[in-house]
This record gives C-alpha cells, sequence and structure tokens, in this order.
C-alpha cells in the first residue's frame, strides 16, 4: 500500500497504538504534506515544498466541524481519550496554531471534559511564542527525538531550511520544564546505497546522551507500522526497542514501548 493523506479536518475517532481512542486533527492541507521536515519514515510520504500555504485549514471551518462530530459522538454515547492535533504535517505550522488550540480546549470543556488534548509536533517552532503559548494550554506535548547525531538527523529527519539538531535540543531543554514526553521512531534500512540504523550502540548512545540533558517526563519508542516515504526501511523489533528502553530506563525516565 502507498503512503496516503488524511483527506478531512477531523478524523476518527481512531484507535492509537500510543493514545486509546483518538480523534484526530488536521490543520494543514489535505491534498498535499505541508511540513518542515522531510522525515524518511513518514507515512504521509514526501514533504511538499511547494504546497499552497493558503490550504491551510481555516480556524472557523475547523471549530464549526469539530462541534459537530463532538455533538455527534456524545449523542452516540461514544467516549474518547484524546483529541489530538496531528494531520498532514507538522501543526504548529499553521498561523493560527494558538487560535485554533483555544477553540479545540473550549470545545472540550463542553462536549466531552474526560477528554485530554495531545499534540504531535516535530519541536521545530519552540522559537515562536504563539506557539509555546499553545502547546502550554494543552494536556499533553509529544515531541520528536529519533536520533542522537546531526548526520543522522539530516538523514532521517531531512530537515527543510536551517534546523539542526543541537538547535533543536537546546529548545527542548528549555520548554516546558520537561513536561513533555519524547517520541522515538526506530528503524533500518538503505537510503542511495547507505545503510541506514539508528539502532546502533553508537547512535543510541548519543541520543540517550541528548535525553539525559533535555529530561522529558516519558520516552516512547516504536517503529514503522505503516508504509514510509522511502520504501526500503524495515522494522525494528519489539526486542530491539525493549533493549533500548532498558538503557533509556538508567536515566530514571518513564519509558514505553509500541511494537
Amino acid at each position: 500500500m502507498p503512503t496516503f493523506l488524511f483527506d478531512s479536518v477531523v478524523f476518527g475517532p481512531i484507535k492509537s497504538r500510543r493514545l486509546g481512542d483518538s480523534l484526530g486533527l488536521n490543520l494543514l492541507s489535505t491534498t498535499a504534506k505541508i511540513c518542515n521536515l522531510d522525515c524518511i519514515y513518514c507515512e504521509c510520504g514526501w514533504s511538499n515544498n511547494h504546497a499552497d500555504k493558503d490550504k491551510f485549514v481555516n480556524q472557523k471551518t475547523l471549530k464549526i466541524v469539530l462541534e459537530k462530530i463532538l455533538t455527534r459522538l456524545v449523542k452516540c454515547g461514544r467516549t474518547l481519550d484524546y483529541i489530538t492535533f496531528a494531520g498532514n504535517g507538522e501543526p504548529t505550522l499553521h498561523p493560527h496554531f494558538e487560535e485554533i488550540v483555544d477553540d479545540v480546549v473550549a470545545l472540550r470543556d463542553e462536549w466531552v471534559p474526560k477528554a485530554k488534548i495531545a499534540v504531535l509536533s516535530n519541536a521545530t517552532t519552540l522559537k515562536k511564542a504563539s506557539v509555546m503559548r499553545g502547546l502550554k494550554k494543552v494536556d499533553s506535548r509529544i515531541l520528536k527525538l529519533d536520533v542522537g547525531s546531526d548526520e543522522y538527523f539530516q538523514l532521517i529527519n531531512k530537515p527543510i531550511g536551517e534546523i539542526s539538531l543541537d538547535e533543536l535540543c537546546h529548545d527542548l531543554q528549555e520548554a516546558f520544564n520537561g513536561d513533555f514526553c519524547i517520541q522515538s521512531m526506530f528503524i533500518k534500512g538503505e537510503i542511495n546505497g547507505r545503510l541506514v540504523d539508528n539502532t546502533t550502540p553508537e547512535e543510541v548512545r548519543q541520543w540517550i546522551e541528548k535525553l539525559a540533558v533535555i529530561k522529558p517526563k516519558e520516552v516512547m519508542l516504536y517503529s514503522i507500522d505503516r508504509d514510509t516515504a522511502l520504501s526500503s526501511l524495515t522494522k525494528v523489533s519489539e526486542e530491539e526497542l525493549l533493549a533500548i528502553a532498558d538503557k533509556v530506563r538508567t536515566l530514571g525516565l518513564a519509558t514505553s514501548v509500541t511494537g
């Protein structure tokens, strides 16, 4: 099967491997991926640098659609564990991210007050004050850190523009007093004839060094579960993920593995 794009602004509820029953929010285009990273493992395929940024979801439209869906779910007796900002790329790139968070929090409080709100983000926009304000208003910030070296950051995450791993880690260290989760994807494969494997002892060592400085409240380890932008990638076994998780736990950090 090919990679895919979410074709609606609100999708689900779906059974998330990490968040349970989750209603997804796509703030981005429904016809193209919009992201400032071009991760080789992304289930949405390659980033479209030429995507029309005017196709970001309209704030009012999202609010109307979300309220209709929440109303229907409540009438059906359906419960939610999470409302999750995810979608076709990086949600915090939306120019009205903070205002949309405010809308979602208000609708959650009105219709499904027991549900939590999560944002899945690549953590590259933490320097933007409005993004930080928005992220502080949600219950769960799940931020990416897949690698320990800038070499692998460029190889696996493929930043678009001037984004370095050291800069990203510095921003994570300064953000939220550690009140966030790190989500880390582990993969193996080949790109342009070069082997790619961020489970090697050296790469894991450098990654753990970054975690020791960042000090998140939790680290989530997982591997690919769907088709990826680069088709030559393979899944890392649960046994290998558990072995890496044991090393993370030596830092005193809560750790979970999704096989």
